[in-house]
């Protein structure tokens, strides 16, 4: 299925930090920890631990967010289906991003290795 612009714009204006409880109340839910959900956002976008702190307490959209990191240059091997949208078909770098992220967090919920979920070969 296709991003819409609509969607892609969506995305764009999403806050950061409207979304970050919900990762955080996912992967607690199912065993994972914080510090589990950190590692896997700053290797996704290279961020440390200070900026993503301040990050999560400013309201920053989806846009600034991953207009500021650096991308992992492993990211592009995350692949799949998320929220029905097939990863590597959509067409939209920063729809693709968020979509790597919400991957990465379900990932991690589910249980998967910490090796497997940051594509360490």
């Amino acid at each position: 299925m296709a991003t819409t612009p609509e969607h892609d714009q969506r995305m764009a204006s999403m806050t950061f930090t409207s979304v970050y409880p919900h990762y955080l109340a996912k992967v607690e839910k199912k065993g994972r920890t914080k510090e589990e959900l950190h590692q896997v956002i700053t290797w996704l976008t290279g961020y440390n631990e200070a900026t993503l702190a301040k990050h999560i307490s400013e309201k920053i959209t989806f846009k600034e967010f991953f207009e500021n990191a650096t991308l992992n240059p492993k990211a592009q091997m995350i692949k799949g289906v998320i929220c029905g949208y097939r990863i590597e078909d959509i067409t939209t770098p920063l729809t693709r991003q968020v979509r790597y992220l919400d991957k990465l967090v379900e990932e991690l919920a589910r249980g998967r290795k910490m090796e497997k979920v940051l594509r360490v070969s």
